[in-house]
């Protein structure tokens, strides 16, 4: 289809839907490289280090700190981008074989549909829910095995990590940042550590000795999975329709279990082959998704409230000259 017909960039999607597919190599990267059952250090790693470099990325483009009410904002946002969302989702890591951590990932369309509707009042469309059962079930085929054991404990962490996702992304979107992006993500992230490092140490006692293995994993899920990842992706949920990130996030199942199979020799069923082809399709609709109402409806209001301003001036000024 037309992207013209649309009227979404195709540059955006491209670039926005690069943030799940790094994400979708955090299995990979977080079984392969980093010491066993450690979820609050992993996802301590992971946003201590981002949170510094982009604060001070923002401090060199735009110096800003949030203000005020600001600051509860901006701990409430980062607790459920980061805070929440990374060590439930390595705790499901390490208790859930092969890709069934991802299942979960399928959900995320319909909780950030039901979670914009329930916070921002916005209703959705039949299509779009019927597109979010789909990406469940074409998830779930693909990285659900018939032997694979179900740990409840993963299963539920799985579930309540995406729940905090989704909740995030329509936070994000209701509450855009103030000032700098670099900056407003930077302290979210810094606001995670001051909570998840302490946490860490007090838990899981003293983080372990670094090895190149450490680093390797350390540098790689902070700087891209993390700093450079969530800016690419709070960039393209600004400018898209509420509906579409969610959507390309569907990438982050996929690429999990496409690096399972060629990283990790995991063969993929003709049960998983349909699971990639419903899954593909979701996504491809997000692509070429419409504007939703959330974009389209809101510039003609205000030109609708902007072009009756004048006459009701006229009517109030009327109404008070025949006041005696």
């Amino acid at each position: 289809m037309n992207m013209k017909i649309t009227g979404l960039p195709s540059g955006l999607i491209a670039l926005t839907v690069l943030a799940p597919v790094s994400w979708g190599s955090t299995y990979v990267t977080v079984t392969g490289l980093f010491p066993p059952d450690r979820p609050l250090f992993v996802a301590a790693v992971r946003v201590l280090p981002a949170g510094l470099v982009l604060l001070g990325a923002g401090a060199l483009a735009s110096p800003s700190r949030p203000r005020g009410t600001q600051w509860l904002r901006c701990v409430l946002l980062g607790l459920a981008n980061f805070g929440i969302f990374f060590p439930l989702l390595a705790v499901a890591v390490y208790r859930l074989p092969g890709g069934v951590a991802a299942a979960a990932g399928g959900l995320q369309p319909l909780l950030v549909t039901g979670l914009s509707w329930l916070v921002a009042g916005r209703r959705p469309r039949p299509v779009e829910t019927l597109v979010g059962c789909a990406a469940v079930v074409g998830v779930t085929l693909i990285v659900l095995r018939p032997a694979a054991g179900l740990d409840p404990v993963g299963v539920l962490a799985a579930a309540a990590a995406n729940a905090s996702f989704a909740l995030g992304v329509v936070l994000s979107r209701r509450h855009p940042a103030p000032a700098g992006r670099w900056a407003w993500t930077g302290w979210q992230l810094t606001a995670s550590a001051f909570v998840l490092v302490p946490l860490s140490l007090l838990i899981e006692g003293p983080p372990p000795a670094p090895d190149g293995k450490l680093w390797a994993g350390a540098g790689y899920l902070s700087l891209v999975c993390t700093a450079a990842a969530f800016m690419i992706w709070f960039h393209g949920i600004q400018k898209l329709p509420v509906v579409v990130p969610p959507l390309l996030g569907l990438a982050a199942p996929i690429t999990g279990a496409t690096l399972g199979w060629l990283l990790l020799g995991q063969n993929l069923s003709p049960v998983q082959l349909t699971g990639f082809a419903v899954t593909l399709g979701a996504v491809a609709y997000a692509a070429v998704l419409p504007p939703a109402a959330d974009h389209a409806t809101a510039p003609r209001t205000h030109e609708a409230l902007r072009s009756r301003r004048p006459e009701a001036d006229r009517l109030a000024a009327t109404e008070r000259c025949a006041v005696p």
